[in-house]
């Protein structure tokens, strides 16, 4: 006898066999309709077909200024004998309705929208005339119908002018106006509750308590539901406290067409998130646990007729899960189509490792390259935000792949409608230096990946970035940078700025001490813990060569930004590392100098976009001043 389907916990389906579990069960629908007003219809779905009550335009009108005619008292006209004609005692504006009959041998005044007179057939624009004597002279012939709107051309009584399904926009709005209609029928939106669970969780805009993380989940994901036609009211978090955790569930799950939190699908202590959904309504949980990656906590539930959905809590997996297996049963809710994603095929520079068994998606930027549009993966784990900001969209591996080679042609699911690169990529070394260049660019828009000084020109090599940031010593000639240039490349000076090991203020192991004192205490203590940085990057092959082999606790902890090591510091989860001064000073730390280092930028001589690259040149020398002031010595200042 099999076990209850709410006790499978962490039973790993496939995506697809979690899908087909989901929506066999859930079977979604549109929920009912409603009828709104005009001003409330855009990006609402219609409910029914909508069929025109009235002809638009409702009356055969003038399309452009000129004199309502027979076009038959044309029929001889020319240049060299213009025809005369004499002006009718009125002249028609729009809304004015027409008294007199144009009869043969005359013409009447009117406006463009103004309504045809019996009789006329026909207008002539103003431009066309001349005026003679108590009436016109018309010099060229016109054909019936010229110049003139019939009634019902545009939209005919009785035609269906919007069909069921359609989603409103604003030409769809000015359709119903024309035909006189204020108001339509449209599926309604779902009404999705959305609950965060978390004792780490505070709301942004409150104070950030030890140990906790702002609740970016809940936000993301009630934008995400109302770009997929549902109402989402965010209720904020809940603490992983039973009682607490149940009430709030169940008042969320009572008043509401859905529910998702964020939070609370793994196994742990304190993950009782999926304890409380089993107990909701019938049947339960259909699937715990996904092959995916990001996203494998993923659980679906369907009570009593409601979806339930957990989303990991980490933000990138959270939104991969809602957008593959949660938003398009919501939009067969809301009566929405499927959304059409857009797509790009492009090259992978590197290899890309995956895990077997499990569907990943990997995000990427996209660049260009010799042969078109290149990936760059922008991985920063599933508990980054920012990755989402750099990434273009993402590319998928197979359950059944290890890892996809080098130079693999992908296509690239796009994360927007269209693809929109940006005109400079900047691929390299990072520092924080950098950002008082980016805001000067007049507009210009930059794509920037920290990879590493090597990682950067290794893209500069295979021409897929514009810009590489570097900061590399040459130990045999102590010489930065120009070293690792290759012919065609150039330099463009940055500013110097110091690297040193940042510390808390007071550690007897650094402080007040010579770098060989310092160093030799801190590998001499077992108990001191370092944090390393990324491997190709510039500060990496620095410290390397000061630790001369030794591999400190904490070495393989290896960040890829000067703020990440400092913030670990002074959050006391290391006692040392290496960064720049400016990011020490900025956190209240002690700093050791140890090498005051050229930070510049590679460059090929012959840039594929030279505009781009002289305002990128231009906006770093007006930003010398900047740069000073965060602490660093722009070159030639």
């Amino acid at each position: 006898m099999s076990a209850p389907i709410q006790d499978q916990f962490l039973q790993i389906l496939s995506r697809d066999a979690a899908e087909a579990a989901f929506l066999d069960v859930l079977r979604p629908a549109p929920l009912g309709h409603e009828v709104i007003t005009l001003e409330h219809l855009p990006g609402r779905v219609l409910a029914q077909d909508i069929c025109a009550p009235v002809d638009a335009p409702p009356f055969d009108r003038a399309t452009v200024d000129g004199f309502a005619l027979r076009a038959a008292d044309l029929f001889e006209a020319s240049e060299s004998e213009p025809v005369q004609l004499r002006l009718n005692p009125e002249t028609i504006s729009c809304g004015t309705a027409p008294a007199l009959s144009v009869a043969a041998g005359t013409a009447t005044p009117i406006a463009t929208g103004g309504p045809i007179p019996r009789g006329a057939d026909a207008v002539v624009m103003i431009e066309h005339t001349a005026p003679m004597g108590a009436g016109i002279a018309v010099a060229r012939a016109l054909a019936p119908g010229a110049h003139v709107s019939f009634a019902g051309s545009d939209i005919a009584r009785g035609q269906t002018v919007l069909r069921r399904g359609t989603v409103i926009g604003a030409r769809e709005v000015a359709m119903l106006a024309a035909v006189g209609l204020d108001r339509a029928t449209v599926w309604r939106k779902p009404r999705v509750a959305v609950l965060s669970t978390g004792d780490e969780l505070v709301q942004p805009g409150a104070p950030l308590r030890p140990a906790a993380v702002y609740d970016s989940n809940g936000p993301v994901i009630a934008a995400a539901l109302r770009e997929n036609g549902c109402e989402a009211i965010h209720l904020g978090a809940v603490r992983d406290q039973p009682e607490a955790l149940e009430a709030a569930i169940r008042a969320a799950f009572d008043g509401h067409d859905a529910l998702i939190l964020s939070g609370g699908t793994s196994k742990g202590a304190g993950d009782l998130t999926t304890k409380t959904i089993a107990a909701l309504g019938s049947p339960g949980i259909v699937a715990h646990g996904v092959a995916l990656k990001p996203g494998k906590p993923l659980c679906l539930a369907v009570c009593d007729g409601k979806p339930v959905v957990v989303l990991p809590g980490f933000p990138t997996s959270a939104m991969f899960t809602f957008h593959e297996l949660v938003a398009p049963a919501l939009r067969q809710m809301a009566g929405l189509p499927p959304r059409a994603a857009a797509q790009a095929e492009a090259v992978l520079p590197v290899r890309l490792a995956s895990e077997l068994g499990r569907t990943e998606f990997a995000m990427v930027a996209l660049t260009t390259g010799p042969e078109g549009l290149v990936a760059q993966p922008v991985s920063k784990g599933s508990g980054a935000v920012t990755a989402f900001a750099q990434a273009d969209g993402f590319v998928t591996i197979p359950a059944l792949a290890d890892s996809l080679p080098a130079g693999t042609r992908m296509e690239v699911t796009l994360f927007g409608p269209r693809l929109d690169i940006p005109a400079l990529a900047i691929i390299g070394s990072h520092c924080v230096g950098l950002d008082a260049i980016l805001g000067r660019l007049d507009g210009l828009r930059a794509r920037v990946l920290a990879t590493g000084s090597h990682g950067g020109l290794a893209a500069l090599k295979r021409r897929e970035c514009d810009i590489a940031p570097i900061h590399l010593l040459q130990p045999e000639t102590g010489e930065y940078n120009t070293p690792y240039l290759t012919d065609g490349m150039r330099l463009i000076p940055g500013w110097r700025r110091m690297q040193g090991l940042v510390f808390r203020k007071g550690d007897p192991r650094l402080d007040g001490r010579s770098l060989p004192e310092a160093l030799a205490a801190l590998l001499d203590d077992p108990e001191a813990v370092m944090v390393g940085r990324n491997q190709g990057s510039g500060t990496r092959v620095l410290l390397d060569r000061l630790l001369g082999g030794a591999r400190p606790q904490g070495y393989w902890n290896q960040p890829a930004a000067h703020n990440a090591v400092a913030a670990s510091v002074a959050q006391g989860r290391a006692d040392w590392g290496m960064a720049i001064r400016p990011v020490a000073e900025a956190m209240g730390l002690g700093f050791l100098p140890v090498a005051d280092e050229h930070y510049d930028f590679a460059v090929w001589q012959e840039p594929r976009d030279p505009a781009a690259l002289e305002v990128f040149e231009a906006a770093l020398a007006q930003s010398a001043g900047a740069l000073q002031r965060l602490g660093f010595s722009p070159a030639g200042v």
